[in-house]
């Protein structure tokens, strides 16, 4: 599904501050939290390991891409998908050039700067953690 990821031999919680941080660096906050596993705990009384979505922002690419797109809100924010696994806690990042495949080819070429600089961006902080 993407290949912004990469497998954490840690807790979930250090997993998250390592990535926060690195994301922090890159520009992004986290805007949004879903904790999944409690969700369906809550509602559906599933248990399931612990997997966490965050949306995090970059402001300035975010403002790029709505100057180019004002509806590409609906692809925003980039999501970050921590759970854990077997091997330790996997760590996803949404690929912005993924997402925008979606978009009309004229759309997706006017955000293709954004995609680009957002994917980088995304790949740096995952490589520091």
């Amino acid at each position: 599904m993407t290949d912004l990821r990469k497998t954490l031999k840690t807790s979930l919680a250090e997993a998250r501050a390592r990535l926060e941080t690195a994301l922090r660096e890159e520009g992004f906050g986290i805007l949004t939290e879903i904790d999944v596993a409690a969700t369906l705990k809550a509602r559906l009384g599933l248990e399931r390991p612990p997997y966490l979505i965050l949306g995090a922002c970059n402001p300035s690419l975010a403002a790029k891409a709505l100057e180019a797109e004002p509806d590409i809100g609906l692809l925003l924010p980039c999501n970050a998908v921590l759970k854990e696994g077997p091997e330790g806690v996997e760590v996803l990042l949404q690929d912005p050039r993924e997402m925008f495949r979606v978009l009309p080819t004229e759309t997706r070429e006017a955000l293709k700067p954004v995609a680009e600089e957002a994917r980088n961006r995304l790949e740096k902080a995952l490589a520091k953690l």
